[in-house]
Parts: structure tokens; sequence; C-alpha cells
């Protein structure tokens, strides 16, 4: 039996022009991978709240502050968390305003449905 086809080439003509390089959209899968994990969650969900070390981050999450420290290299190697030294300690924050919107939006998709 025959396949039906229509014609498409009004719509691809159109949107052709909009679509995003491919190294751009490798980049926001990476983005939503490192996102991909309950314990960077966790950690995003506290940072949201205040900027922490290690430490204060690993106990609110019952975490070792070894895997903390992993999973907030990976966090910061994809732009998601800074940090800036204050004497002997280091402190995280989330990146900027969008983590966090990206955050709230996933969490408000879960909680409303």
């Amino acid at each position: 039996m025959a396949e039906n086809c229509c014609d498409h080439s009004k719509e691809v003509e159109k949107l052709k022009p909009t679509l995003i390089c491919e190294e751009t959209l490798y980049d926001v899968a990476e983005l939503f991978k490192a996102f991909a994990d309950t314990t960077r969650i966790k950690i995003i969900a506290v940072l949201k709240e205040d900027e922490l070390c290690v430490g204060a981050i690993s106990e609110l999450i019952n975490v070792s502050q070894s895997a903390v420290s992993h999973q907030l290299r990976v966090l910061k190697n994809s732009k998601i968390v800074k940090h800036k030294r204050v004497g002997k300690q280091i402190f995280y924050c989330l990146d900027d305003e969008h983590i966090k919107k990206i955050y709230d939006m996933g969490l408000e998709h879960i909680i409303k449905g």
C-alpha cells in the first residue's frame, strides 16, 4: 500500500532559516545533561537559596564532601555554578538567574503537572 505523501516544501523553506546550528544544539543538550542527576539537582536546589561551601552543601543534601566536590566540578564545567575563594574556603553559587529559571520551570512542571 502506498504511503500518502504531501508537499512540505513551503514549510521546510519557511523554517530552514530559523534552525539553530548543530554546535549550539549540542551545547544545549550538554546543559540539560548536567541537570540529569539527582545529586546535582539537590546541589542546585540549595545553591538557589544561598552561597555555600562544600561542607555545608554536603551536610544539607546528606552526600559525602568528595561526591559533592565531584558534582560541583561537573556543574562548574557546564557553567551552572561558579565559585569564589574567601580565605581558605571556596564558596559556590549558581552562575546566573537563567539557572534559577531553568530549575524553577522544571520544578513547576513536575509539581503542577
